[in-house]
Order: structure tokens, then C-alpha cells, then sequence
């Protein structure tokens, strides 16, 4: 079973890669473009013995948060596990799980050190609000590094059957038939109310705001999400695809959720006529940070309709996933700051590990273990940025 999975990753993920890179964002740089060293020391203590030098982190407490999204906990535990190496005694991740709207304010004032989560342009708009010494959060954060650029390819999924029966290629289809919109809404999370309820975002991922503005950029009457726990929205989504019933729901790559809502097999991706264009026609405070044009991806019609007569148009620009850090606590540790600006993860790996947590592989210790066998099966590499962290703490 694991093994399939893994091969419909594999082959979800060739999309994702093609779809990323076939957008007007900044494409992911190829890991093998991580710094090296030459004739570099094997291991971190091999290093510290050659230089004789006491590790630059000893004697530092550092606190990190991680998203309360499970696609971006092994990336906190690889952080976590390399910050360790260096010396640095770091908490738990896991210990500080936040949404969006609190760990912006929370880092900004000091209660914790960095998160690697940061989903960029979307969370742009958290760096806005204003502290009560009349500085912007943003005032007191820095984005560091190239964890994952453009690895967050984002959108609608709509299941298969229901978009061919319908000719449906754009949420602006579905919104203008009245056919469609009935047959959706008889099967909705709120059947019977004349919407359809697509699901979207937990409260406060800041994705929520964005399909709000969305609805409101595209003048939808007929269209509203369905704010609620992901994990469970997704169950029911699947569920939906799986037995040829409407359904539409937003995700996101890297993730295991493209293993079960197949584009081009049981879903397509589902296109939207007008991308958000920093207009803020919902008025919702911030809303003027959640561009996402171009919005368009390389993605063929086979699994984007929308596709057939252009590019699709996911109405998403496919996100950068950085590490966003206090500037007082890089500014103390340049070690932390020179390892943050070296590190960049592979997307499939992080896909692949997703995978596994999906399979079982979702306690604590088993995300740290996860974290752990890549660092192992990565260690040339990581040794090229932990030298790098090294040398610039002398």
C-alpha cells in the first residue's frame, strides 16, 4: 500500500514541479546549489574539533513555533535538529503550535525566535498591524533564506465527473449554472440553502481570507466556503471524489492530500476567471497584501480544463515557504541566521515525508525521526551549511 502511494506522489509531484516552475514566481533552487566546503569535515563535531572552537550556540536557548498545519512539521523538526547541532538548545516545536494571525504578533514581540512556516506573498498581510509602541509587526521580523520557493502550488480541486458532466472549467462556471449549482448544493456541507459551500481553510491560516476575497474580487452570489478543521473537510472531500459527488475544495502542495484528490484521475484542478489583484474588495483588514497574480500555473488540460485554451488559471500564485525570524535574535546569533539563509529543502522530500506521516508516521517522534533520516541521507549537504554557520559566527 505504501508503495503505491509513493508512486502516485511521485507522479502527482512531476506535475507539481512543472506546474511551479511554469509560473511567473521565483522557481525553487535546485538543492544541489547548497553551499560546500571544500574538504569539509564529515560530521558538525569533526569540524569543531579541527577548529578548535567552542560551538557558537552553547549557552543558547532558543524557542521556535511551528504552523498548526501537519504539512510543515517535518521542516520544523529538520530546523530544530540542525540549530541543535550547532549547539543551540532549542524547544520543541511541537510545544508552540500557532495559526498565522498569533505568530506573526507572538514573534514580533519577542515570545518566540522563528518559525520555518511562512507562506509568502499570503502572509504578508500580518506583518501589518500595529504594535501598541507604534511600530509594525513587521518592523521586528525578517524573512531569511529559500527553504521551498514556489513550493506551494495552491488551489480548487472539483471533482472530475461533476466538472465534465457540467462543462464546468472555472468557478465562475458553476456560480452562472443553475444546473450545476443544484446538483452541487443537494450534496454540500449545507445542502438545501441555494449554495454552494465549497470547503476552504481553518480559521485564521489566512487562506480563508484570501478565498473571502476571492468570492468578493469575483463578485460570487452564489459561492461561499465552508470554514472548518481541514483534516476533516478533506475526509469528506475525498470521500466525495472517490463516489463521483460534487465537491470542490482548496489544497496545496507539498502535502500527501494530492495521493488522495488525483488531478486528471478522480478531481481537476478548477480554475477562477479573476485573480486577486490587491483591490481588497472584501475590506477585510490586511487585504491588500493578498495578491496572487499572475495566479496562472503550467499545468495541462488533462488536469486543468481551464487549460485548454491558455494557461490555468488557478487564481494562486504558488507560495514561497521561508523561515521568517525576530531580527533582535538573528542579529544576536549569526550562526542561526547563516544556517536560515543556507538551508533549502527539495520538494519532493518534504512531499515524500508527508506521505509517510499520512501512513501513520504522525506522533512526535516519529516527525522528529523523519527529520532525523533526512538529515542522515542529506548529510554532505548539511555539513556544507552547518560549515557555513561556522564560519560565520567567527
Amino acid at each position: 500500500m505504501r508503495k503505491n502511494r509513493l508512486i502516485l506522489l511521485l507522479v502527482a509531484l512531476a506535475m507539481v514541479a512543472a506546474a511551479c516552475g511554469g509560473s511567473d514566481t521565483t522557481t525553487e533552487p535546485d538543492a544541489t546549489e547548497a553551499p560546500t566546503v571544500t574538504e569539509a569535515p564529515t560530521t558538525t563535531e569533526a569540524m569543531m574539533e579541527e577548529e578548535a572552537m567552542a560551538l557558537p550556540g552553547e549557552g543558547v536557548k532558543v524557542t521556535q513555533a511551528r504552523a498548526d498545519w501537519s504539512t510543515g512539521y517535518v521542516q520544523a523538526a529538520i530546523y530544530q535538529q540542525l540549530l541543535q547541532e550547532l549547539g543551540y538548545e532549542v524547544s520543541d516545536p511541537s510545544e508552540l503550535e500557532l495559526g498565522p494571525s498569533l505568530a506573526y504578533l507572538s514573534m514580533a514581540q519577542g515570545d518566540f525566535d522563528f518559525w520555518a512556516n511562512s507562506w509568502y506573498p499570503g502572509h504578508n498581510s500580518w506583518w501589518q498591524p500595529e504594535l501598541p509602541d507604534g511600530t509594525k509587526v513587521g518592523d521586528h521580523l525578517e524573512v531569511v533564506g529559500e527553504e521551498l520557493m514556489a513550493g506551494g502550488l495552491q488551489g480548487y480541486l472539483v471533482t472530475k465527473t461533476f466538472a465534465e458532466e457540467y462543462g464546468l472549467t472555472t468557478l465562475d462556471d458553476l456560480e452562472n449554472n443553475p444546473d450545476a449549482l443544484a446538483a452541487f448544493d443537494a450534496a454540500d456541507p449545507v445542502p438545501g440553502n441555494g449554495i454552494a459551500d465549497i470547503y476552504g481553510c481553518e480559521e485564521s491560516w489566512t487562506c480563508d481570507n484570501i478565498i473571502t476575497e476571492q468570492i468578493a474580487v469575483s463578485g460570487w452570489q452564489n459561492i461561499q466556503q465552508t470554514i472548518a478543521g481541514y483534516n476533516a473537510m478533506m475526509a469528506e472531500a475525498v470521500a466525495k471524489a472517490d463516489a463521483g459527488e460534487p465537491m470542490v475544495i482548496y489544497t496545496w502542495t507539498p502535502s500527501a492530500y494530492i495521493t488522495q484528490l488525483r488531478p486528471g484521475d478522480n478531481v481537476v484542478w478548477i480554475g477562477v476567471e479573476d485573480v486577486i489583484d490587491g483591490s481588497n474588495a472584501s475590506g477585510q483588514d490586511g487585504g491588500e497584501e493578498y495578491v496572487q497574480l499572475p495566479g496562472t500555473a503550467n499545468i495541462g488540460a488533462d488536469q486543468c480544463p481551464d487549460a485548454a485554451d491558455g494557461p490555468c488559471q488557478l487564481g494562486w500564485i504558488a507560495a514561497d515557504i521561508q523561515v521568517t525570524a525576530n531580527k533582535d535574535f538573528l542579529e544576536a546569533n549569526p550562526a542561526a541566521k547563516e544556517l536560515f539563509a543556507q538551508v533549502v529543502l527539495p520538494i519532493l522530500d518534504i512531499s515524500l515525508a508527508n506521505v509517510e506521516q499520512d501512513a501513520g508516521r504522525d506522533s512526535n517522534a516519529d516527525i522528529q525521526a523523519l527529520a532525523a533520516e533526512w538529515i542522515e541521507a542529506n548529510r554532505a549537504t548539511v555539513d556544507g551549511w552547518l560549515a557555513a554557520a561556522l564560519a560565520a559566527a567567527k
